[in-house]
C-alpha cells in the first residue's frame, strides 16, 4: 500500500470550507478568496503551487489570524474538529506556534536583529512550553543541533547578522518547531538559497515531517520541487483551487489548462534548446475578474460556455481524488490520455 493511499484512512486534521478573504478598500471591500476548500492530513505532504498574488499564502494567513484589521475573513477551518475562525486572540496566539507553526520566505526579516539567536529561540520556548532558564537553554541547544547547525551553545549566543541565509533558515525552522506543532506551513522556503543549501533544506523538512508525523504544506512557485516533496498538489488561480490531486497523476495528466501552461513553462535541461513557453495575458487584478472562469482570457481552449458561470470541481480522471474546476475536462482529457499511453510519448511528457 502507497503512502497516499494510506493517508486516505487517516482522519483530517485540518478542514478548511468555504474560505473567504476580503480587503478593505477607499470604496469598498475587494474579494482576494473565494470559497476555498482543502483538508489536510496528520503526515501529509500536501503542495500549494500557482503565480504570485493567487491567495497561496493569504489562504494560511486567514487561517491562523495573520491578515490586518482591513482583512475580512468568512468560512470555516477547523482544526481536530475545532473551529478556529473567528476565535479570539488568546486562542490563536495559542494555535500559532503551538499547533500551526509557519515559515516565511524572507528569515532576515522574521528575526530580530536586535536580540540574540539563543534569546529569540528560547521566547518561543517559553510561549508554548512554557521552559524557561537552563531547560529552555538545553532545548535550543537541541533544537539547534537537530536543524543542522554546529556549535550549538555557541551560536545561540550570537545574532541573525553572523548567520549566513542558509543558517537563518535553519533557525526559523528551530523556532517552528518550538511548539511542537502538528501543521507546518513552509512559504517559499528556500528564496534566494543557492541550490546546494536548498536541497539541505528541503531535506531537513522532509525528514523533520517524517520524524514527527506533521503535516506540512509547501507553498511555492517551484513546480520541481513540489513534485519532488509533496504527496498531493492544489494548483490556485485568482483565489480559488482549480486542481486538485495526487502528485504523481497532476505531473502525469494535469487536467486544468492553466496546470498545463503552468508544467509545460518548466524549462528543459535535455534535448535542442528552443524557445520557453509561457501562459499568454496576465492576471487579472482581484476587482476586475473576468465573467465565469477567470483563466478564460488566458486559456487556449476555452469557449463562450467558459464565460457563463463559475465552474465547480469535479473529477478529472481514474483517481477519485484529482478534482479539477473545468467545463472543457472532456476536450482536455482524452488527448492528454492519449499521450500518456504511448511509452513515446509518455517518456518524453515525463521528461520535460
Amino acid at each position: 500500500m502507497t503512502a497516499s493511499s494510506n493517508l486516505m484512512e487517516v482522519p483530517n486534521l485540518m478542514e478548511i470550507r468555504g474560505l473567504t478573504v476580503e480587503f478593505e478598500g477607499k470604496q469598498r471591500f475587494t474579494r482576494s478568496l473565494h470559497g476555498i476548500d482543502i483538508t489536510l492530513k496528520r503526515g501529509e505532504a500536501l503542495g500549494i503551487v500557482g503565480e504570485s498574488g493567487c491567495g497561496k499564502s493569504i489562504t494560511w494567513m486567514a487561517v491562523i489570524g495573520l491578515l490586518g484589521r482591513n482583512a475580512r475573513v468568512g468560512g470555516s477551518a477547523k482544526l481536530d474538529g475545532q473551529e478556529i475562525i473567528g476565535a479570539d486572540d488568546e486562542k490563536l496566539s495559542e494555535i500559532r506556534g503551538g499547533r500551526i507553526a509557519m515559515i516565511f520566505q524572507d528569515p532576515s526579516s522574521s528575526l530580530n536583529p536586535l536580540h540574540k539567536v539563543g534569546w529569540q529561540l528560547g521566547e518561543a520556548l517559553r510561549q508554548h512550553q512554557g521552559l524557561t532558564g537552563e531547560a529552555a537553554r538545553k532545548e535550543a541547544e537541541r533544537l539547534i543541533d537537530r536543524v543542522g547547525i554546529a556549535n550549538a551553545r555557541q551560536r545561540l549566543g550570537e545574532y541573525p547578522h553572523e548567520f549566513s541565509g542558509g543558517m537563518n533558515q535553519r533557525v526559523m525552522i528551530a523556532m517552528a518547531l518550538a511548539g511542537n506543532p502538528d501543521i507546518l506551513i513552509a512559504d517559499e522556503p528556500t528564496t534566494a538559497l543557492d541550490a546546494t543549501i536548498q536541497a539541505q533544506i528541503l531535506d531537513l523538512l522532509d525528514d523533520l515531517r517524517r520524524e514527527r508525523n506533521m503535516a506540512l504544506v509547501l507553498i511555492s512557485h517551484d513546480l520541481g520541487m513540489v513534485a519532488e516533496m509533496t504527496e498531493r498538489v492544489m494548483v490556485m488561480y485568482c483565489g480559488r483551487v482549480v486542481e486538485d490531486s495526487p502528485t504523481s497523476d497532476l505531473f502525469d495528466t494535469p487536467a486544468h489548462p492553466y496546470t498545463r501552461g503552468l508544467i509545460d513553462a518548466i524549462p528543459s535541461i535535455d534535448g535542442p534548446v528552443q524557445r520557453m513557453l509561457a501562459i499568454p495575458g496576465s492576471v487579472p487584478s482581484p476587482d476586475r475578474l473576468p465573467p465565469g472562469c477567470a483563466f478564460a482570457p488566458r486559456c487556449t481552449v476555452a469557449g463562450p460556455e467558459c464565460q457563463r458561470a463559475v465552474p465547480a470541481m469535479i473529477g478529472a480522471g481514474t483517481d477519485e481524488r484529482h478534482r479539477a474546476a473545468c467545463v472543457k475536462l472532456d476536450d482536455i482529457l482524452p488527448p492528454v490520455a492519449a499521450r500518456m499511453s504511448d511509452p513515446a510519448l509518455a517518456a518524453a511528457e515525463m521528461a520535460r
